[in-house]
């Protein structure tokens, strides 16, 4: 195989991203998309000029026309259909939360290892060279030893029919955007936290549509030591205009970052701050969004190497959100 042929597992609009980032990679070729019915996936084929159109996830399951599939279903079928997807056969990109408890993400990793196919998921924001680079300033020790991290992404969701309000479908602000934060200081920490606190504003709806939370790493120490004292913030909403940022403190300087998940190409800098304030702007190369975890499945899936969020990173998300949840609904600090 010298070419991955992609299939489409629903019409979600994330994959309007997507789409792109596949027909501009130099391994891959979208040949399919799978809908619920076969009028609105020959529809979706026609406008994306997609040769395959298939009226059931199943069908294109079962086809040999396809070799990955990029899933981006609802969260609460991530698990169910990234197992039958390779169970079929076929490799799997699945968008974020890979899954909405850690004994799904478990068996995601058993079918994994039963069946030999790649799985992944799919958090674009860490494979983009913006990323990549704050880790190596983090890394090299431009910033000392790391304090604080904070975090945020807002937007707001006007129509109220949205999946994303619903908690049957695993809605919420924490499940839909907080990964990013949560996600991001798993990758500058290089662990997950050892215990969080967490606060939400519940609406209507019955899904947290604010959520604020604390992240405690191990290095913690409330006694006088040399310890280091690692902690970040992450705060999420589904109800206030949209706003991102991720600031990085430590004892040698700082680091801004105004577009850590999404738009980097509206503003490729971030923003360093020395020990002695002096502020000096980074500037990034281009890259295209969501090219970067389309060419690391086409490595993993082509060259057998490991995808660069591995499963245990992921899993280490899910039970960080779920132990956030836990702390909210009981008002108490959690263990991880």
């Amino acid at each position: 195989m010298s070419i991955v042929r992609w299939g489409l597992l629903s019409t979600a609009m994330i994959n309007h991203r997507v789409i792109p980032a596949i027909q501009v990679s130099k391994r891959g070729k979208l040949v399919a998309v799978a809908s619920r019915n076969q009028e609105t996936a020959n529809a979706y084929a026609a406008n994306w000029n997609i040769p395959h159109a298939f009226g059931s996830y199943e069908a294109m399951l079962e086809s040999d026309l396809v070799d990955a599939v990029y899933i981006s279903l609802p969260n609460h079928l991530h698990a169910e259909w990234s197992i039958r997807a390779m169970k079929s056969g076929k490799h799997v990109l699945c968008e974020k939360p890979i899954a909405l408890t850690v004994a799904d993400v478990d068996y995601m990793i058993s079918a994994r290892k039963a069946t030999g196919r790649v799985l992944a998921e799919a958090l674009m924001y860490r494979h983009h060279p913006q990323t990549k680079l704050v880790g190596e300033l983090v890394k090299d020790g431009r910033l000392g030893d790391i304090v604080l991290i904070r975090g945020v992404f807002n937007f707001i969701i006007h129509e109220r029919q949205n999946i994303r309000l619903n908690p049957e479908y695993g809605g919420g602000s924490l499940w839909d955007v907080g990964i990013y934060p949560i996600s991001f200081a798993q990758y500058i920490m290089e662990m997950p936290p050892s215990s969080v606190c967490g606060v939400q504003w519940v609406g209507g709806t019955g899904v947290d549509e604010t959520f604020a939370g604390q992240l405690v790493y191990p290095h913690f120490s409330n006694k006088p030591s040399t310890s280091k004292v690692q902690i970040a913030h992450i705060m999420t909403s589904l109800r206030s205009p949209l706003y991102t940022v991720v600031e990085i403190l430590g004892t040698k300087g700082r680091i801004i970052i105004r577009q850590p998940f999404t738009r980097m190409e509206e503003d490729r800098k971030i923003t360093f701050f020395s020990e002695n304030g002096k502020e000096i702007k980074i500037s990034l190369p281009k890259q295209e969004l969501y090219l970067g975890e389309i060419e690391d499945m086409h490595s993993a899936i082509l060259d057998g190497t490991s995808t660069y969020i591995t499963l245990v990173e992921s899993r280490n998300y899910v039970r960080t959100i779920v132990a956030l949840y836990q702390s909210a609904q009981t008002q108490r600090n959690i263990a991880l």
